[in-house]
Parts: structure tokens; C-alpha cells; sequence
């Protein structure tokens, strides 16, 4: 591949839009979840479970979980998925907030409990 292919790719792909919105990493025999925004969530899920496997998540008591009961315990969930704006210059930041929010409000209606008391920074 030349240079000038590679960095046409490189733009393209930068340009390219990305799923973003809310995921959900989800303790599958109780009720309890990582619940996180992010402007790239394939990206962002594959993050996390790369953090747990390699034993180095941020988290300490999602990774104590993870390494007690073992992967098969976890499910890796897009909860939401937010439309991109026609505006390029539109921050999607508050509308992600305002999703995540949601979601959690609706899972704690539902008995959920959370690995992160409070909502998460967008990563």
C-alpha cells in the first residue's frame, strides 16, 4: 500500500461516522451494571472488555467480579444509540448525558444496581 493510499484511507476513516450513545456492561446472573457513554461504542466496548481481560479495568469492583465469576458472567450491551447531527460542528455531549441519565433512572426503577454511582465523563 503507498503512502498516498494509506493516508487517503486514514481521512476516510476519520471522516466516517461513528456509533455513538450508551453501553452497558452487564453482571449477567444479578442485577448489576457498568453504565457508560461514548462517541465510538464499538470501540468503547471492546475498551472495556480488553481492560477486564487484561485485569487493569478503573474500576476495581467491576474487575474484582470479572476475575471471580470469569467473562461468560458479563454481557457487552449498546443500550442507546444516538442519530449523528446534520451540523458537524454539533457537540453531542449533552444529548449522550441526557440518554445515559435516562437509562440509568430506568434500570434503577427496575432494581439495577451500578459498578459507577455517578454518570460517567464522555469518553
Amino acid at each position: 500500500m503507498s503512502g498516498i493510499d494509506r493516508k487517503s484511507r486514514t481521512r476516510e476513516y476519520k471522516k466516517a461516522a461513528r456509533v455513538m450513545g450508551v453501553f452497558r456492561v452487564r453482571r449477567v446472573d444479578a442485577a448489576v451494571s457498568l453504565i457508560g457513554i461514548s462517541l465510538d461504542l464499538p470501540a468503547m466496548l471492546n475498551r472495556q472488555r480488553f481492560q477486564l481481560e487484561a485485569g487493569n479495568h478503573p474500576n476495581r469492583a467491576l474487575q474484582a467480579d470479572f476475575e471471580a465469576l470469569g467473562g461468560e458472567a458479563f454481557a457487552f450491551e449498546t443500550l442507546d444509540v444516538l442519530d449523528p447531527s446534520s451540523d458537524e460542528a454539533a457537540d453531542p455531549a449533552d444529548e449522550l448525558a441526557a440518554l445515559e441519565l435516562m437509562w440509568r433512572e430506568r434500570l434503577a426503577a427496575e432494581g439495577e444496581r451500578f459498578y459507577n454511582s455517578k454518570p460517567g465523563r464522555l469518553q
